[in-house]
């Protein structure tokens, strides 16, 4: 199981990708796996609409992640 969880890319945001609540307001966060990628939500209802379009949402991570690195140069 260690060898597993070292190929998933951990989730850089402290904010859910679905709704822009940050992680933890309300309770403890909906996490999933999707291909490599850790994701983390608010709340379950997240996730449930994260599957519906992932492809969406990834494009919104990677947007997120390369203003992230812009910022950090």
């Amino acid at each position: 199981m260690g060898q597993a969880n070292a190929l998933v890319k951990p989730y850089p945001l402290n904010y859910c990708l679905v709704s822009g609540d940050k992680i933890g307001e309300m309770g403890e966060p909906a996490m999933t796996n999707y291909m490599g990628q850790e994701i983390k939500f608010c709340c379950a209802d997240c996730v449930k609409d994260f599957n519906k379009n992932p492809k969406k949402y990834l494009k919104k991570l990677a947007k997120a992640e390369a203003k992230m690195q812009k910022e950090m140069k």
